[in-house]
């Protein structure tokens, strides 16, 4: 357990805070505030107490060449405005405003490399530090890493978002109750075989979904058409089902799938049974295999969600995942933990109207895997343990 900004005095202190403000940009304008919203509860406890403010994020990737106006915080100034009440100055020279966002911290080069001097010109910006961007705990940049290395002897603490994070994603893997479902999906298997791997013989059932599932198929023997397979995994999948029949964990895949000829609203489909087509490509889990997974989340009583079940922005390939998304959310009803991870689950889960029927939605994707792949944070581990 970590220390959390409740739990320090921040009267008259300024807080150095990284958050996670990586928000969807559309034309200038932030398309979905969530990141915002979640990071709220530490804000306004420093503020609440007497404390100020100077507030860290980063935004999207850009070159960290310097200033690219297309990357800029200054909308999620205004909007951090407005959810407070309270004026937000965007800035890295204010440092006396009560509440100062510092502008895209990977618009210099040091912020991903780590480097110190970057890193120690950020440190004397505040007299304690914050950290409640779980989103970007998994990365060892100068923010989140080298920022409360230099300010070592100084109060370091976990933000009320990072902690409910770790807590919750902890609880999950380690007191979870029985049956555990995970519920893996996306298109890279790439990104979810270190997940998988750990899982196995800690959860009940692992539901494979998404692209990723025909690089399993291709290694199970099955015809896949024109799926997505990374052919460079098809040894490792084949290693992994391997494991799974050794294990107590259940490796289940699609046995029937949506498939089209092209991806793209109104496209012509078939249903396949088994081998898929050459020249079809397989969008979405089929609607027996949908309904077996439906069936067996309707019994979990601990659930894991990461990537959807097949391209769902559009239909009528969003069938698959709408039904797991409604299975996660009856079993939350009848008491199930359900935990969501990932941009694009999380996504789905907005565009279903299901938000409010999930036990938690994380804010970090990538985060989120590599707490289920069992692998610990630096950025966490160097905050101060809880007394």
């Amino acid at each position: 357990m970590k220390q959390t900004i409740e739990h320090i005095d921040v009267a008259g202190k300024r807080v150095l805070m990284r958050v996670d403000f990586n928000v969807p940009m559309h034309g200038g304008a932030i398309s979905d505030d969530r990141r915002i919203q979640m990071a709220l509860p530490s804000i306004q406890s420093v503020l609440d107490r007497g404390g100020s403010l100077t507030l860290m994020s980063h935004l999207g990737r850009p070159t960290g060449n310097g200033f690219e106006q297309a990357y800029s915080l200054a909308p999620v100034a205004k909007r951090l405005g407005e959810l407070l009440s309270e004026k937000v100055v965007c800035s890295d020279d204010d440092e006396s405003s009560k509440i100062v966002l510092l502008e895209n911290v990977r618009f210099h080069k040091g912020e991903k490399t780590g480097d110190e001097a970057y890193a120690k010109t950020l440190a004397t910006k505040g007299d304690m530090y914050c950290n409640d961007a779980f989103g970007a705990a998994h990365r060892n940049h100068a923010s989140m890493v080298a920022v409360p290395e230099m300010m070592k002897g100084k109060p370091r603490v976990a933000g009320l978002l990072l902690a409910k994070e770790l807590q919750y994603l902890d609880h999950a893997i380690t007191h979870a109750k029985k049956p555990f479902v995970a519920v893996l999906g996306g298109a890279k298997v790439s990104d979810k075989m270190g997940a998988i791997e750990n899982l196995l013989g800690k959860v009940d059932t692992i539901l494979i979904g998404g692209a990723m599932a025909y690089t399993f198929l291709v290694a199970k023997g099955v015809q896949v058409g024109a799926s997505l397979v990374e052919a460079d995994r098809i040894e490792d999948a084949s290693r992994i089902i391997e494991l799974s029949s050794k294990s107590k964990t259940s490796l289940v895949f699609p046995g029937d799938h949506v498939c089209a000829q092209k991806i793209e609203t109104g496209a012509e489909t078939r249903a396949s049974v088994g081998a898929i087509p050459g020249g079809w490509m397989a969008l979405d889990i089929g609607t027996d295999t949908a309904k077996r997974y439906a069936e067996i989340l309707t019994c979990a009583k601990t659930i894991i969600w990461n990537g959807p079940m097949g391209v769902f922005e559009m239909e009528p390939f969003d069938a698959g995942t709408r039904r797991v998304a409604e299975a996660i959310a009856n079993a939350t009803a009848n008491a199930a933990m359900s935990i969501v991870g990932g941009g694009d689950s999380a996504a789905a889960i907005s565009l279903f109207g299901l938000d409010a029927q999930m036990t938690h939605i994380s804010t970090g994707g990538g985060a989120s895997l590599q707490m289920l792949e069992g692998k610990a944070f630096k950025s966490v581990a160097m905050l101060d343990d809880a007394v």
